[in-house]
């Protein structure tokens, strides 16, 4: 409960910084500052140690995996914030509101981690979702920033229109909003068989389309090129590693325990959208000449690795899930952070950065070795538990076989970023870059190593 309300507390906060000042320095401050106290409070609540207790009739329930997720996405935006919260402060004068549209974005997160109904997850969704239509649109002079925001509000209403619909024919299988309701078939004890009502399937495939669009799971996946390229970079940072690694907590927590009701069905749909999210993403991603495109669909293909979680349904998946979104965050961040000090965008604009700007071509180099899956980055083991969860549970290796083929094609385009910045001649224009930002960089690349060498460091954290 401490994320949920120290998160709304500290969005309040920071529209009334903007009042006070407009140092935009000491407003960015006044973020750093405040998600430090966000991430003890909620390290706090998470041991026991103090804990703001609510009653919520049951409509949320906390729990310690959801508390230590909240713990990764606070950590996650803190990193956000200090390696690019100067280049927020360029985006005019209102960065105080967009700091606090990301603390609403987090206080969604929260209540993503924790839902146990289909009404507060309903809510996480909305507030998640709402204030990143702002940020979205937030660069009002760009035309590609105006058509994005457009374009993933409607689309985004469209979906929470699904999402309802979907709700409403659980309930009216069921007759109950929250997840006990949903996870029992309306059937009477005595017909002996354990199966789904029609309302049910429907209401449940539903619910799987609208969750699929959040994640950026194909077929659903179209608003995801378009949106991140057009939004300003700063919150296409965001948006493609807090939100979505939110997203898929919320996806797998949804469906864990309601798999069973689909039977067979449910592992051919899945299988279906993983192999169909892994080709439109790793595929499309080859043909793109902007990095920032290519970033775009890779996300959509990262996906395709994460919805693997969901598949296996077991321990190996949540540890995996656990080290995909510690090593995509870092990897993601960390790139795109380097990306907005180049001025050119194109693969032709990073031609020879490593002979002008060796820490940021080295801190790049390891965050796409990371992003490719390549040994002794975080990245290997994030997909090695994917793909060992799914032979856990017996699922099939022709998954595993596609999975590993993308990933060796996912290597060519990142390749292609290394080889610009290394093998090709160039003078690539950077902006001012001070020695804080090369610092935070290669503590960014080392935990990326740390992990890929010792993955139990993240994962003894979250059992101890």
């Amino acid at each position: 409960m401490n994320a949920i309300i120290f998160s709304a507390i500290m969005g309040v906060v920071m529209m009334f910084t903007g009042i006070f000042t407009n140092k935009k320095p000491l407003i960015t401050l006044t973020a750093i500052v405040a998600l430090v106290i966000l991430l003890v409070a909620n390290i706090l609540n998470s041991y026991g140690i103090f804990s703001i207790q609510v009653d919520t009739k049951d409509l949320l329930h906390f729990n310690k995996m959801g508390m230590f997720f909240n713990t990764l996405m606070i950590a996650g935006t803190l990193l956000f914030v200090l390696l690019s919260g100067s280049e927020m402060e360029k985006l005019g004068n209102k960065t105080a509101d967009f700091y606090a549209l990301i603390f609403f974005v987090l206080c969604g997160t929260a209540i993503l981690t924790s839902f146990n109904g289909m009404l507060m997850l309903f809510l996480g969704i909305e507030i998640l979702s709402i204030p990143l239509y702002i940020l979205t649109g937030s660069d009002k002079k760009n035309l590609k920033s105006n058509e994005a925001s457009l374009k993933y509000f409607l689309m985004g209403s469209f979906t929470t229109g699904i999402m309802l619909m979907g709700i409403v024919l659980l309930y009216g299988a069921t007759g109950s909003f929250g997840m006990v309701g949903v996870n029992n078939p309306a059937l009477p004890p005595s017909s002996g068989v354990q199966t789904a009502s029609f309302l049910q399937v429907a209401g449940f495939l539903l619910l799987f389309a609208a969750m699929s669009f959040k994640v950026s799971a194909a077929p659903f996946h179209f608003w995801t090129p378009d949106v991140y390229d057009g939004a300003p970079s700063v919150f296409t940072s965001f948006m493609s590693t807090i939100v979505k690694a939110a997203g898929f907590f919320a996806f797998i927590k949804l469906f864990a325990s309601n798999t069973s009701l689909l039977g067979p069905t449910w592992s051919i749909i899945l299988s279906f959208v993983i192999v169909a999210t892994l080709f439109a993403g790793n595929i499309t991603a080859v043909f793109q000449r902007s990095i920032k495109r290519m970033l775009a669909y890779s996300s959509i293909a990262q996906a395709g690795f994460m919805l693997f979680a969901l598949y296996s349904n077991n321990d190996l998946g949540t540890e995996g899930l656990i080290l995909y979104t510690v090593a995509y965050c870092l990897a993601t961040i960390g790139f795109f952070a380097i990306l907005m000090k180049v001025k050119d965008y194109t693969f032709d604009g990073f031609n020879g950065l490593a002979s002008t700007q060796p820490v940021l071509a080295l801190v790049a180099t390891i965050c796409l070795l990371s992003l490719a899956g390549i040994p002794l980055t975080a990245g290997f083991f994030a997909k090695y538990f994917m793909l060992a969860s799914v032979v856990k549970a017996g699922g099939p290796i022709w998954l595993v076989i596609v999975a590993v083929l993308f990933a060796a094609i996912s290597a060519y385009y990142y390749f292609k970023v290394i080889q610009a910045m290394y093998f090709k001649e160039g003078q690539p224009e950077t902006a001012e870059i001070g020695q804080g930002f090369k610092i935070g960089l290669l503590l960014v690349a080392a935990a990326i190593v740390l992990v890929g060498v010792l993955p139990s460091i993240v994962l003894n954290w979250f059992y101890f």
